[in-house]
């Protein structure tokens, strides 16, 4: 079944495409959806007017696609993530993940537009990112292990400090105790 397309959809094709999809699809999603039209003869003939027409809008569309490109030409993205001792990742790093990361760095980015497998473990990577059905940047992505708050270890020379301290409050503990067994004998 051939369909023009009235928005983009990532995996299918981009606004005012002709696709074809399987009669399910079309018939019982996109179409009810409004994200498709079938493309009749007359519904073909009224998309090559309305392309020539938008032809210079279209332009200018790209243009701010490639602008928007630009900015992460040399963007790389480290990200940290929780890693177990085998380098497997608690939960996994995906383009909601990337998209945020983005974010950080000032570039507004939905995630939508972002394409990419969930990353489950410590290495290199790569996004891609989907301005326009021309436009399309590859944005590299490192996942390294976040540094943990290791518990403050004692070195050899506060260790008899610290024994010390523990030897004083025991007795003061002791003699507590004593004094609650006192008046309990009497």
């Amino acid at each position: 079944m051939e369909i023009i397309l009235k928005e983009d959809i990532i995996g299918l094709g981009y606004k005012n495409d002709i696709v074809n999809v399987k009669k399910g699809y079309g018939r019982n999603y996109l179409i009810p959806q409004g994200k498709a039209v079938i493309a009749s003869a007359s519904a073909k003939k009224v998309l090559a007017e309305n392309l020539k027409q938008q032809a210079h809008k279209l332009a200018a569309i790209k243009a701010e696609a490639e602008k928007r490109a630009e900015a992460l030409k040399d963007v790389a993205l480290v990200i940290p993530a929780r890693v177990s001792a085998t380098g497997v990742t608690y939960g996994s790093v995906n383009a909601a993940r990337v998209a945020e990361e983005l974010g950080k760095l000032g570039i507004e980015v939905d995630r939508k537009i972002i394409t990419m497998h969930d990353i489950k473990k410590v290495g290199d990577f790569e996004a891609t990112v989907h301005f326009h059905k021309e436009v399309e940047v590859k944005v590299p992505v490192k996942v390294v292990a976040e540094e943990e708050q290791k518990p403050a270890e004692v070195t050899v020379e506060e260790a008899p400090k610290a024994e010390a301290s523990a030897q004083e409050e025991a007795p003061v503990e002791a003699s507590a105790q004593e004094e609650e067994e006192a008046p309990a004998a009497e």
